[in-house]
């Protein structure tokens, strides 16, 4: 049963259809944690960036959440969510209400995010640059 809020897999990417939804809690560990609205959960346990625009026109400021290197992420907090992108290569890409993208690319032998939402939806930047992708009629 879809609510129009599920994610949608194309050839190269899946659309998450988190737009709208805030960033209502950061959490650092080892890991970086964007709780969002709705079940929704973004880890990032690799280095990422966040930048204003393109990565291509601005390199942005690096996130390393395994040396608790994210104060850049701060911001963040209630934020709103205007897309979210995970790519079949690994990558992730957000954008953000406040004008931050957020890019995290797959880890060469790690996994260098997750995501995970409700009803058993969840996304794993594999290591070397793939995406395993559970959903809730695969965990039937």
């Amino acid at each position: 049963m879809s609510t129009g809020r599920e994610p949608s897999e194309h050839d190269d990417r899946w659309i998450l259809n988190l737009r709208g939804m805030g960033v209502s809690r950061i959490c650092v560990d080892f890991r970086l944690t964007l709780t969002l609205g709705a079940g929704w959960e973004v880890v990032l346990e690799a280095p990422a960036r966040l930048s204003a625009g393109s990565l291509r026109t601005n390199p942005g400021l690096p996130l390393t959440p395994e040396s608790h290197d994210v104060a850049a992420a701060l911001p963040l907090f209630g934020a709103k969510v205007l897309s979210a992108v995970a790519f079949k290569s690994g990558a992730l890409r957000m954008v953000f209400d406040c004008g931050t993208h957020l890019t995290c690319p797959a880890g060469p032998s790690f996994e260098a995010w997750q995501i995970s939402g409700p009803g058993g939806w969840r996304f794993v930047s594999l290591p070397g640059g793939d995406l395993a992708v559970w959903s809730p009629s695969a965990s039937r």
